[in-house]
């Protein structure tokens, strides 16, 4: 039996957000019990011209709800990147998650060769549905992911590949 693609949509996105948020509350105690300022963690970046942690949070939110949106025809939920603290990421995680959920299968079933198109400043690419999800969307999505966890590793958070896997 062939795998539908919602299956590769929502459950992934959710879990990945809903294991991301779990570390921001591992994040924050730790932050409170070393006595380190929040925005030190929220504001960690690799190299200066990479965005910082809160920006992979808005940049794996914004992955999330645009592949739903483009491949479920469902309105995106616009969401301002004027996150500053960890309360304002961690909503915005559960904005993404209710929103992902929101969207039914119908919506994304089906869709595997369906002509989805990006356009950007210097041009446009296009993809069938399932080259848009799994050669496009979910790098760049577990891209960010992975690298709001890594700031935080990087920063001495004591989180692990459990945390990050949701074990």
């Amino acid at each position: 039996m062939a795998t539908e693609l919602y299956a590769l949509t929502a459950p992934v996105f959710v879990r990945a957000l809903t294991n991301l948020d779990k570390i921001i509350d591992k994040a924050r105690a730790f932050a409170a019990d070393k006595g380190i300022d929040e925005q030190d963690l929220l504001e960690a970046r690799l190299i200066e011209d990479m965005g910082n942690f809160i920006s992979q949070i808005q940049r794996a939110s914004d992955s999330a709800k645009g592949c739903m949106v483009r491949l479920g025809g469902v309105e995106n939920v616009v969401m301002e990147d004027n996150e500053a603290s960890f309360d304002d990421v961690k909503a915005r995680i559960a904005k993404t998650i209710d929103f992902v959920k929101s969207v039914p299968a119908e919506a994304i079933n089906g869709k595997e060769d369906a002509e989805v198109v990006l356009k950007f400043p210097n041009g446009e690419f296009k993809f069938p549905g399932r080259d848009f999800l799994i050669g496009f969307v979910h790098p760049n999505f577990y891209f960010h992911v992975t690298t709001a966890y890594a700031l935080l590793r990087m920063k001495g958070v004591p989180i692990g590949k459990m945390d990050f896997l949701g074990g």
